[in-house]
């Protein structure tokens, strides 16, 4: 699934082709996603799209009359084409723009979705979305607060969306093994002191994701239709049996909620 730092990648990608044109026209080649495409979508023809934003792993175009929110699924991207490009077979939503240019949502495994919302922040999918890990209201002292007491694994912890948005499978495991905490942790025992490091090295490796395109995924490609390249930089993820980068003992692999987990029993504690 493309995560955080890949969705941010496709924002920034997309975002200048869109911010301040107009909608000509919506089209809608198989409205069978997640959840049916609405067709109230059709009423943001004829306005602008005054912003572009991410919240978690939707991306949220405002106009006038309603805001756009998408998610990208299992293996959904965006791409900015000429309305004359050959269609993809899983190409399933397009939106031509006043620029002449199309944005096109693109979605082997119908996961994503595409959705007309008036008020994003009270919608049920971004209601109870905890904080954006590289803002300012992600702090030591948030996860340091909402662990109290909670006996799951800190890599469950910081995987809930409730809790932190976006800190995905990889990105997780390798955060962990940046701030020296092993992913089966209790999250009710961690310090305040690991906690403090966890922020820091969540930031580090999502911004450093962000920066280089995301991870590369089976089936991720920017806009583009470029991998990212961070998945070349892995210290642990996917590192099994290997040599661990910081002290040359052995990457181990263990299952923390049906998720792969990867880590150094030296580095980590």
């Amino acid at each position: 699934m493309p995560e955080l730092p890949e969705v941010e990648t496709t924002l920034r990608g997309v975002a200048p082709y869109l911010v301040g044109r107009k909608i000509v026209e919506i089209t809608v080649r198989d409205g069978r996603l997640r959840w049916p495409v609405p067709g109230a979508i059709h009423d943001l023809v004829g306005h602008k799209i005054e912003s572009a934003r991410r919240r978690g792993k939707y991306l949220l175009f405002k106009t006038s009359a309603g805001t756009l929110l998408l998610h990208l699924g299992m293996s959904g991207s965006l791409r900015i084409v000429d309305p004359d490009t050959e269609w993809r077979k899983h190409d399933h939503v397009a939106i031509l723009l006043g620029s002449g240019k199309q944005l096109r949502m693109h979605d082997p495994r119908r996961f994503g979705c595409v959705l007309l919302v008036d008020e994003p922040e009270k919608h049920p999918l971004l209601a109870e979305l905890g904080p954006e890990p590289l803002e300012e209201g992600f702090t030591a002292a948030h996860l340091f607060e909402q662990s109290r007491g909670k006996t799951c694994a800190v890599k469950t912890f910081i995987m809930d969306s409730k809790v932190v948005v976006g800190v995905g499978n990889i990105y997780a495991c390798e955060a962990l093994f940046i701030a020296g905490i092993r992913p089966a942790k209790a999250a009710g025992k961690v310090t305040r002191a690991e906690y403090e490091k966890l922020v820091e090295a969540i930031k580090q490796v999502l911004g450093a994701s962000i920066e280089v395109g995301g991870t590369t995924l089976r089936d991720f490609l920017n806009e583009k239709g470029e991998p990212g390249y961070f998945a070349q930089s892995l210290r642990v993820y996917g590192r099994e049996g290997e040599p661990c980068r910081r002290c040359q003992g052995t990457v181990k692999r263990i299952v923390l909620g049906q998720r792969s987990t990867y880590f150094c029993p030296k580095c980590q504690k």
